[in-house]
């Protein structure tokens, strides 16, 4: 008998070893790699139409330039051979609402403003004619309609009271009794306009006289301007912030100094009933006046 015991069944053959488990490793990583070049291809492959409606998108809402690649690119993984040139494309910028990219009002928003400013302007000239159609039937009533002249500028109705003897007396600036009657009769007038007034005294080119208290036409204008505006407020009740005195000397005269009425016509108090229309408004004021003369 043999001194080596036979092996029974219970006992177990050693495991043989798999030389080949690197098969798996390697097929892991083709797979691995097969996914990731066609990851890599799906992304080359971009829609060309809906990347440029893309670009065209933010251009517009960026104000800025956009570079735009056209079908038929190569793809840069292909290697087919190289992509083609991109082709620029403007796209104007946003400019600031209600104008285009220089920021100018559109040419209808501008004739739209020209409409609106026009029938404003209109409206006003039509309530300075009525105030002055209420003034000259006050005068005329009382039979001072000589003695007021009105003409429209731009900014509101002129009511011109010449300060010849009969207003002022020569080198003065005491309201005389008939003075006192144009005034008064104008005060209601002007009140009821609810408009500010200012009382500019204005003199002729000749200077004061030696007898005079004033030194100067501009002392003089002023303080005329200011007696009117005094009498609009204590006896005619104009609230007195709405009233306001300025004298200009010589300095606007109506017509020339070589006219003869110069003398007579330059020497007034101009009553200025304020317009409270925008400057625009305005503008328009003497030549919608003029037009209709």
């Amino acid at each position: 008998m043999s001194g080596h015991k036979g092996r029974r069944g219970g006992g177990h053959e050693e495991e043989h070893e798999n030389h080949e488990r690197w098969l798996i490793s390697y097929a892991d990583m083709i797979t691995l790699l097969m996914v990731l070049f066609v990851v890599m291809f799906a992304i080359s492959n971009v829609d060309q139409k809906k990347f440029a409606e893309l670009s065209a998108g933010l251009s517009a809402g960026f104000g800025a330039p956009r570079f735009v690649a056209m079908d038929g690119a190569i793809s840069p993984l292909s290697g087919a051979g190289p992509m083609i040139d991109p082709i620029s494309v403007e796209i104007p910028p946003v400019g600031p609402p209600g104008g285009d990219s220089t920021g100018e009002v559109p040419a209808q928003e501008e004739a739209e403003k020209a409409a609106s400013d026009l029938a404003a302007a209109q409206a006003e000239l039509a309530r300075l004619d009525d105030v002055e159609a209420q003034a000259q039937a006050a005068l005329a009533a009382v039979g001072l309609q000589d003695r007021a002249g009105f003409r429209v500028t731009e900014e509101g109705l002129v009511v011109v009271l010449f300060a010849d003897d009969v207003f002022f007396a020569n080198g003065s600036a005491t309201i005389q009794p008939t003075g006192e009657r144009v005034i008064d009769t104008l005060g209601p007038v002007l009140l009821g306009a609810g408009s500010p007034v200012s009382a500019e005294g204005h003199a002729n080119h000749l200077p004061v006289g030696a007898g005079s208290i004033y030194p100067s036409n501009w002392e003089l204008s002023a303080a005329r301007a200011a007696a009117v505006a005094r009498r609009l407020v204590e006896v005619e009740g104009l609230p007195a912030s709405t009233v306001d005195a300025t004298g200009y000397g010589d300095a606007r005269p109506l017509v020339p100094i070589a006219d003869p009425a110069s003398l007579t016509t330059n020497r007034r108090v101009d009553l200025l009933l304020r317009s409270n229309a925008s400057p625009e408004v305005r503008a328009l004021l003497p030549t919608l006046d003029a037009t209709r003369s």
